[in-house]
């Protein structure tokens, strides 16, 4: 089992919670967690990272498909049953169309396909007009949670040099 990164969780750590210029202790947990094969994500979110041409963009292409996972037959039947559940869930046929389209799809298929936690800052929604990742989660039975919780769980502590 890994946590599988949304695109949301890199932007705002890199936006808000932990810039690349005064936290650089979550990137490097990040990375020692990706090469232990715990903290992951997904090629369409790598694909979403690198469109923004920031330092953000930056980094994620300096992660292989260890870090980035690739789609594999596993995957593919996921797929499948992700697209049943998002077509049958009663969502208006332009919310699923946009999801089928977007890493959102993929990501909670991945993560299907391998027993995997979804982490987003994205939450549940009673609208029918957007098919949200945790919904889509609880609609496939996958495990998703914030990034907030995924820290707290793995006991990550970003702590000053000297300092308790």
């Amino acid at each position: 089992m890994a946590y599988l990164l949304d695109s949301d969780v890199f932007i705002q750590a890199k936006n808000l919670h932990y810039g690349f210029d005064f936290c650089p202790a979550f990137w490097d947990w990040v990375d020692q967690r990706a090469a232990a094969g715990e903290v992951l994500s997904i090629e369409k979110v790598k694909d979403e990272l690198v469109g923004g041409g920031d330092d953000l963009a930056t980094w994620a292409q300096q992660r292989g498909d260890e870090f980035f996972l690739t789609p594999d037959a596993d995957v593919l039947a996921s797929l499948r049953a992700v697209s049943t559940w998002a077509n049958g869930a009663g969502y208006e046929q332009a919310a699923v169309n946009i999801f089928l389209q977007a890493a959102d799809y993929y990501l909670v298929s991945h993560a299907h396909a391998g027993g995997h936690t979804v982490v987003t800052h994205e939450v549940p929604s009673p609208s029918l007009k957007k098919i949200k990742i945790p919904d889509a989660c609880i609609g496939m039975r996958v495990k998703c949670m914030t990034p907030f919780q995924m820290l707290r769980a793995e006991q990550a502590r970003f702590v000053l040099p000297g300092v308790a």
